[in-house]
């Protein structure tokens, strides 16, 4: 099987759940890292594939595709269709898409942004996304006391588009040690045969 090309850049969460989902589905691929800092992501060539210019991308054997959480559900509709990576009965599977939109909006304004912050230096309100983060982190808490998974009894991709922005929390500035249950999780998440990391940086003072 021809390697699906990952266009990506290595501190970003959101190409590291394309990676993830890769790795646990063990498909071939292969990593293109994007010099976005001299504009490597606004090139010509690449806004064929990214019309928007962002990370990640995929290129497989000619079919591009751009948005991280479309590619979850591409990746397992094409390679693992029928799996229950995405289940087909129509509740798990609302569940599931409530937790892409999670992934989507209150993980990305919280840990994410506050990483992005401190990571990347972004001109972002990082106290706000901090307090977002908290606010989130309460509410997962409590839906995973009673339960190993996000949305099913099983893990799904709505595990693996939340891994990495709340996994690399602490590189924002938001502490994890309140939340005994979110780290249980990540921990499972981790066991998973075939688990990669993504690329870590300096932890900043918690807030």
């Amino acid at each position: 099987m021809t390697p699906i090309k990952l266009y990506r850049n290595p501190k970003s969460g959101h190409c590291h759940r394309v990676e993830l989902m890769l790795a646990l589905l063990d498909l071939p691929y292969e990593t293109i890292d994007l010099d976005m800092a001299n504009g490597a992501h606004k090139a010509p060539d690449y806004l064929k594939i990214s019309p928007f210019g962002l990370v990640p991308a995929i290129d497989d054997r000619g079919y591009t595709l751009a948005d991280s959480n479309a590619i979850l559900v591409y990746l397992v509709q094409t390679y693992a269709k029928g799996s229950t990576w995405m289940p087909e009965d129509p509740k798990a599977a609302a569940d599931v898409q409530r937790w892409l939109t999670v992934a989507a909006d209150n993980i990305f304004s919280g840990p994410c942004a506050a990483r992005l912050v401190k990571v990347f230096g972004a001109p972002l309100d990082h106290e706000g996304a901090v307090g977002k983060a908290h606010d989130l982190f309460k509410m997962m808490e409590v839906h995973l006391a009673d339960r190993q998974w996000l949305a099913t009894d099983t893990i799904t991709i709505a595990d693996v588009a939340g891994y990495s922005y709340i996994a690399h929390a602490p590189e924002g500035g938001v502490d994890l040690a309140p939340y005994p249950n979110i780290r249980a999780w990540l921990g499972r998440i981790e066991a998973e045969p075939k688990f990669v990391g993504m690329a870590t940086s300096p932890i900043p003072e918690l807030a």
